[in-house]
């Protein structure tokens, strides 16, 4: 932090607060907005950013614990202010000290960006000890997640533990063409939770047999809409399925932001609150995401058609529109992401929006618009039929776990923001 506003107020700051006595008390009246650009707005940008560069490496599984993290410090330290301090300059300082540390804790090859950002918003503050307070209360909330998160297992490495692959057989999991990787995100279901009891919490039931009717029903779906040359998929399913062939976590970055910038009117607490817990939702639903999948390790759609199932025929040439990922089809990521999304955004801003589009990296050109949560929750169930690597009974279990564990969550959020 190379301003030299920036490093007094930090330097001050613990000492400020022993020499006042201050302590989380009643609130002071609200301050006027003073014209200031909205730093909950202005860090959820510069997080956006920070993940973006973190690249592509990382599971997106520990890209939202990095939300979750400095979002959760953030809105612990907004919690009180402290009696006489302005309301707004602590708040302002507070929340920016507390994402800024646990950004440059979390992504230290950021921190000259980090750095330059917090020093933007302290110079829109007024000197004095509303500021100084703030950035004592951030900072300290910060590293006591960080501390409390500490061998989560939520890691790369952690997340992505080898996993044996059980022998052939009819609706078993294997590696999947062209590449035939070895499966990935398997750890992640023993990973620690942010608010669920455990993994298999929310457990989803087992999945159709290969021979049950529904089975057979959905997999003739996939064979005649997910197929890489299909003649029955219009150009519309196309640019769908490409659309939603993007990281969830990238895609959903936008519209949650939309819900934050919909309730700028509500207080800071409350938006820092809001980014939080959907990242820590989102954490905990990819938790039990990977519980139902390595359970039920069921085999994906391109194997059951290759492979031949009842009086569906095996077609050895048959390739989706694009290859599976290499994880089981039961249930599918990209829709319990989608469930959770829609339904904490849904309970803390309401189910339609302002129209807003949104553009993937993977079909190019492509722009979408939406007016609410949900029509992003019935692309993604048909995205991942079309783009033939699910089976539409995996998306519909998909948006029904992230559901019940949004739920949870959302009645259970008090848990996240209680100081520590």
């Amino acid at each position: 932090m190379n301003s030299p506003k920036t490093r007094a107020a930090v330097a001050a700051s613990t000492a400020l607060l022993v020499a006042s006595g201050a302590s989380p008390g009643v609130a002071a009246t609200p301050a006027p907005e003073h014209g200031r650009t909205s730093v909950a707005l202005a860090w959820y940008d510069t997080t956006a950013d920070t993940i973006a560069a973190a690249g592509r490496s990382l599971p997106p599984v520990t890209s939202n614990r990095t939300w979750a993290i400095s979002w959760t410090a953030a809105a612990r330290a907004l919690r009180h202010v402290p009696s006489g301090a302005d309301r707004k300059d602590y708040q302002d300082a507070a929340l920016a000290a507390a994402v800024h540390r646990a950004l440059v804790e979390l992504v230290p090859a950021r921190a000259p960006e980090l750095d330059a950002a917090l020093e933007q918003t302290l110079e829109q503050t007024p000197d004095g000890p509303a500021e100084t307070l703030g950035v004592a209360a951030g900072e300290r909330q910060a590293l006591e997640i960080l501390h409390d998160r500490e061998g989560d297992g939520l890691d790369a490495a952690s997340v992505n533990a080898p996993f044996t692959v059980p022998p052939a057989a009819p609706g078993v999991w294997q590696p999947t063409p062209p590449a035939y990787a070895p499966a990935i995100q398997n750890g992640t279901r023993f990973a620690r939770p942010f608010l669920l009891k455990s993994a298999d919490q929310f457990r989803l039931p087992a999945p159709p047999a290969p021979t049950s009717k529904r089975y057979r029903k959905d997999l003739k779906e996939v064979r005649e809409f997910g197929e890489l040359n299909s003649t029955v998929r219009t150009a519309r399913q196309t640019d769908t399925a490409n659309f939603w062939f993007e990281s969830s976590l990238t895609l959903w970055t936008k519209p949650i932001r939309v819900a934050l910038a919909a309730t700028s009117h509500q207080p800071l607490r409350k938006q820092a609150e809001l980014v939080a817990l959907a990242n820590a939702t989102l954490v905990d639903t990819q938790i039990a995401t990977s519980d139902s999948k390595y359970t039920y390790p069921l085999w994906r759609p391109v194997t059951a058609i290759r492979t031949g199932v009842g009086e569906i025929p095996a077609d050895p040439s048959w390739n989706p529109l694009h290859n599976a990922p290499a994880h089981p089809d039961y249930p599918s990521g990209h829709n319990t992401y989608a469930g959770a999304a829609e339904t904490v955004l849904t309970a803390l801003a309401g189910p339609r929006t302002a129209p807003f589009t949104l553009t993937s990296a993977t079909a190019p050109g492509v722009v979408r618009t939406y007016t609410a949560w949900r029509q992003l929750t019935w692309e993604n169930m048909d995205a991942r039929v079309w783009a033939g690597i699910h089976t539409r009974f995996a998306d519909k279990a998909g948006v029904g776990l992230g559901t019940d564990v949004a739920r949870y969550g959302l009645n259970h959020a008090q848990a996240l923001f209680d100081e520590r």
